[in-house]
């Protein structure tokens, strides 16, 4: 019987609870060029219809970058990469491409603060000459702003347009600075107002009402045992959900959040249902540039057409399912392309690791594995699977399906009853080392049932272990997040003040 060519993702979802050497958390440094380039370097994407009360028409949209972050990174810190180019994409015809792309440029600023120095004045060697309390404050060295541009259609050749300050019509905006410490932003409660400052009403062109925008520092909220994982899955995979801590728990990350009036994100599409992902762009020419050509930061002279480096739709999909000679190629590709990978997802290898350390957990046994294929590739039908889809790796969303309370929220999304939450978009409560350790090991196929409810293909008898509730022992929910935008939890201070 001839197999199905089916794009990459399907293992993807497994392969979670491994997460591929060298990566520190979801997407972290999965590829061997992207580990020299952290600032383009994507670790987590998020959409969901937004929950927070009274923003039930919008849907919201996260891309974490730059893994890793220790809170006491000075005297740098992690700016954004000014020769860089982020962006978010949307497609809403179900065929791979993008039908709508947020595009995110930064610029750094030295304001070159000096002092006087027995009769000169003399550059500091700080990013900060006393407290900071606002946006561009004379305190401040270092001011660094962005901007924030819609594309429709193909993102190099479509209509572009700037979106704009709804309060003041600027297209340029701050970028708060990282969470240095507490003297400086004023406390345990400081940063938190200091950087709410940095949360923008914008009118989106081509959008009927106004959106919202955050780029700045996080606390990262990627939940994940990475030291047992590593040591050939030292735990115990039916233990304890909450067993073990996160190891990225004293780690921030760079947020790009962008909330959307959800009508404008399907508004030419074939439906309700979208498909998103973010990439990372860097020039193709770069040149070391001498000491008086550079800005602060800027090491090279960059130029030449955008090459894409960074791309990240589910999690840990190049960590841990694409092979390494194939981690810089799928960095650079596009979901539309994915049929190249196509070896990688219809016969997975974790779950046969699994079996090898754990022999009592036997892997599913029905290949091509479909079960995947239709979790990660097309979406499930009936739930986030767009009319005549393209297989192809991107976070699918069924935006028809209301979001749930921050309260009611279950953090193995749609397997627990939760349609709102994982694999139907993805929210930052949602366990899916958790949810995709068993879906690996067969979970839609138990779920399906003998008459294959939900197409995916398989039966409970393909997957003696699909029913097993596999766990990382590091716990994720949506007790751990705030109710509202940007959802995600302040910085970790790089100091506290001295009791």
């Amino acid at each position: 019987m001839r197999r199905s060519r089916i794009p990459l993702q399907a293992c993807s979802l497994a392969l979670v609870a491994l997460a591929a050497a060298g990566a520190h958390a979801s997407s972290h440094r999965e590829a061997p060029s992207i580990a020299g380039m952290p600032k383009l370097d994507a670790t987590d994407f998020y959409m969901f219809r937004s929950y927070e009360p009274n923003r039930a028409d919008y849907t919201t949209l996260i891309a974490n970058y730059q893994p890793d972050q220790g809170p006491y990174g000075g005297p740098n810190y992690f700016t954004m990469d000014p020769n860089g180019l982020y962006e978010i994409h949307i497609d809403n015809t179900g065929g791979g491409s993008e039908s709508l792309t947020f595009q995110f440029r930064f610029t750094n600023t030295l304001r070159d603060i000096q002092l006087p120095i027995s009769g000169q004045q003399v550059s500091i060697p700080l990013v900060q000459a006393g407290p900071i309390t606002g946006p561009n404050q004379a305190t401040s060295n270092l001011r660094e702003t962005f901007t924030l541009t819609v594309v429709r259609g193909d993102r190099r050749k479509g209509t572009a347009a700037a979106v704009t300050n709804a309060a003041n019509g600027s297209a340029t905006f701050d970028r708060p600075t990282d969470n240095i410490g507490e003297k400086t932003f004023g406390g345990p409660s400081g940063y938190a107002a200091y950087a709410a400052q940095h949360v923008y009403t914008v009118n989106i062109p081509g959008c009927s009402s106004p959106g919202r925008v955050f780029a700045g520092q996080r606390q990262d909220p990627f939940a994940v045992a990475l030291g047992q994982v590593f040591d050939l899955i030292n735990l115990n995979p039916l233990g304890s959900t909450s067993a073990n801590a996160s190891t990225l728990a004293t780690r921030n990350v760079s947020t790009l959040a962008l909330e959307v009036p959800t009508t404008c994100l399907t508004a030419g599409g074939n439906g309700t249902i979208i498909g998103g992902w973010t990439t990372a762009s860097a020039r193709q020419g770069q040149l070391v540039a001498s000491p008086a050509k550079r800005g602060h930061g800027t090491g090279v002279l960059a130029g030449g057409a955008w090459a894409q480096v960074s791309r990240l739709g589910m999690p840990l999909v190049n960590e841990v399912v694409i092979g390494l000679k194939d981690k810089d190629r799928f960095n650079s590709s596009k979901p539309t392309d994915d049929g190249q990978f196509a070896t990688y997802v219809t016969n997975p290898t974790l779950p046969a690791l699994i079996q090898t350390l754990f022999p009592s957990a036997q892997a599913p046994t029905n290949f091509p594995r479909t079960d995947l294929v239709a979790a990660f590739l097309t979406g499930i039908s009936g739930l986030n699977q767009p009319a005549n889809v393209k297989p192809s790796e991107m976070l699918r969303l069924n935006t028809a399906i209301a979001p749930t309370p921050l309260a009611n929220q279950n953090n193995l999304g749609v397997a627990a009853g939760d349609n709102a939450g994982f694999p139907n978009g993805r929210r930052p409560g949602d366990d899916v080392v958790d949810i995709e350790l068993r879906v690996a090991m067969g979970a839609l196929c138990v779920l399906t049932g003998a008459n294959d409810a939900l197409k995916v293909g398989c039966k409970p008898s393909d997957a003696p272990a699909g029913g097993a509730a596999l766990t990382d022992g590091a716990l994720q929910s949506a007790a751990q997040f705030p109710a509202a935008f940007p959802y995600l939890n302040v910085p970790l201070p790089g100091a506290v003040n001295a009791q």
